[in-house]
């Protein structure tokens, strides 16, 4: 099914409508109907009952995406909501990363407490709690630096401040961001691949599958580095899908 994202926009935000000075250009997004003066949206291209929104010079007109411009900013806040959760995420580890070296002695005793007890449940399921993998990277882990996990939770906190950077970027349609996503998720994508190498699970897949695509998705969609025109082809198709500016063009050529 088709999706239209111009009425999709218009029933969550409303209309968006304009009276440029022009007479020509005017007339075309004017309609005098039974029930008064209706102007038609920029977004949607529906004429709506009422004033407008605001009137002026043509080239004053609000820019207001439409079309692909707003099926790619809908991808770009879904990739946005992913770059925030993982954030969020990622603090949460660096905080338990901090409190676990401030108190790496306690957890240590407590873990082998309950490993004590545990022990022999498992062992009832024929499973060897002292062979599992699991259990024998946090033994690793106690084995670590105090100064060593303050370095980790640093990295961590870093690498989410990154996420959470991206995140308000994208959300904001800011190119910059979009600069940064690629550069960013392109630069841990050989961490992720060596990843795969060591132990392979549907989610290491899935998460190399999504950056993967986001990497390529954001640098074709959006013309980065040069791509595709670059950033002035970028611009004139975001201008070549405004309502306004096709209407201005049709009227010339009326």
């Amino acid at each position: 099914m088709k999706i239209d994202w111009d009425r999709r926009t218009c029933a969550r935000k409303g209309h968006v409508t304009y009276a440029p000075d022009d007479p020509r250009l005017r007339v075309r997004l004017h309609a005098q109907t039974a029930l008064g003066d209706a102007w038609r949206c920029l977004r949607c291209g529906d004429f709506v009952l009422g004033e407008p929104h605001s009137s002026g010079p043509a080239q004053d007109a609000p820019l207001v995406p439409r079309g692909k411009v707003l099926r790619d900013l809908f991808i770009l806040r879904f990739l946005a909501i992913e770059r925030a959760v993982r954030g969020v995420f990622i603090v949460l580890v660096a905080v338990a990363v901090w409190k676990f070296s401030n108190s790496q002695d306690a957890v240590r005793r407590l873990f082998n407490e309950y490993l004590t007890v545990l022990r022999p449940v498992f062992r009832h399921f024929h499973y060897d709690l002292d062979h599992s993998p699991v259990v024998g990277s946090i033994q690793k882990a106690f084995g670590y630096k105090h100064s060593t996990l303050l370095i980790v939770a640093g990295l961590l906190l870093a690498y989410a401040l990154i996420e959470l950077v991206e995140a308000v970027g994208l959300w904001r349609a800011k190119r910059w961001a979009e600069y940064l996503t690629v550069v960013a998720t392109a630069a841990f994508l050989p961490l992720e691949i060596y990843e795969l190498t060591e132990k392979i699970s549907y989610l290491k897949i899935a998460t190399l599958a999504l950056n993967i695509l986001a990497v390529l998705y954001i640098a074709l969609a959006k013309r980065l580095f040069g791509l595709r025109g670059g950033r002035r082809k970028f611009d004139e198709e975001r201008h070549s899908a405004s309502l306004l500016e096709v209407e201005e063009s049709a009227g010339v050529l009326v």
